[in-house]
């Protein structure tokens, strides 16, 4: 058997998209390492986490990075990238093949297919990993108003706070007069083990008809189709709907999509989780990179204490 995982779907810019993941050795005297690799280019490795600061990161409906020696870049790892929590003592290569498409595959929208299928070649989950991040910080989220007024408008908030596990307080409050749809879903976590994380990957990423045909207007979205997430309609986003619509996998997906987005993008750095209190209104990968620069000082440390 084949010592490498391929993963092939539609992604959101492209009709398809592809990449494999080598596990390799299992070496419980080394830090957690995942190294991302753009066709044959080193893009990333865990690792060497204080060179995650040299990635110049964007964002739209994805998170994004350039590595801007090569111009190479790196789309969407914010799905695959939780499922090497569940491995913190084997190490990887990931490699998205196709240098001029590289975006990791939506797959159904979640993190479970990934898991599911390297759980056939890295067996059962082991302990989580943890570090310490003794953070207390909060603040806005600000968006700017309209060319006619001045200053900016604030639509979310972040505060974080050590903890003794990590644990996340996600709410989404949207609302027709600034979004140009309702939704109110929220969801908490608290993960100590693998079986907190498994609910997490099931929840697949979301997006309402208004911002569907709004992204198709703009000729964003050209590689999605229904398969790749979850579509809501206004009848979904009721309020009193808004925990378990028949459409939905689990209960309140939407919000605990943000906080697979989030845990995404946290263990993007290294697949560790930093031992923290997030709550977060109305987030997103811009926010979520906020909250990085914040913990990432904490992850250089590269001290790391099993559960």
């Amino acid at each position: 058997m084949s010592n490498e995982i391929v993963f092939k779907s539609r992604s959101l810019s492209f009709g398809q998209a592809s990449v494999s993941v080598e596990p390799l050795e299992r070496d419980p005297q080394k830090v957690p390492f995942v190294a991302w690799y753009v066709g044959e280019k080193l893009f990333y490795r865990s690792d060497a986490c204080h060179c995650f600061e040299e990635l110049e990161f964007f964002a739209k409906r994805t998170a994004g990075y350039k590595l801007s020696e090569s111009g190479l870049e790196l789309l969407s790892p914010e799905h695959l990238a939780p499922v090497f929590l569940m491995w913190p003592h084997r190490r990887f290569n990931v490699r998205l093949s196709d240098a001029a498409k590289p975006e990791v595959p939506m797959m159904d929208g979640s993190a479970i297919p990934f898991f599911c299928e390297m759980r056939k070649f890295c067996g059962a989950p082991e302990e989580l990993v943890f570090y310490d991040a003794p953070v207390h910080d909060e603040w806005d989220l600000k968006t700017p108003t309209s060319l006619r007024a001045e200053g900016e408008a604030i639509y979310g908030h972040v505060r974080i706070t050590p903890a003794e596990t990590f644990e996340v307080e996600y709410v989404l409050d949207r609302n027709t007069a600034r979004d140009g749809y309702d939704l109110k879903s929220a969801a908490s976590v608290s993960i100590y083990s693998p079986e907190n994380l498994y609910q997490i990957f099931m929840a697949r990423t979301f997006i309402h008809q208004v911002e569907l045909e709004r992204a198709r207007a703009a000729g964003l979205l050209a590689g999605v189709d229904e398969s790749c997430g979850l579509l809501l309609a206004a009848g979904d986003c009721a309020a009193q709907n808004s925990a378990c619509s028949p459409k939905f996998r689990i209960a309140n997906e939407p919000a605990m999509h943000k906080i697979l987005d989030l845990i995404g993008d946290l263990s993007f750095i290294c697949p560790a989780l930093p031992r923290v209190r997030i709550e977060i209104t109305n987030g997103g990968h811009v926010s979520h990179r906020q909250i990085m620069e914040k913990i990432i000082p904490y992850v250089h440390a590269g001290i790391f204490t099993q559960v």
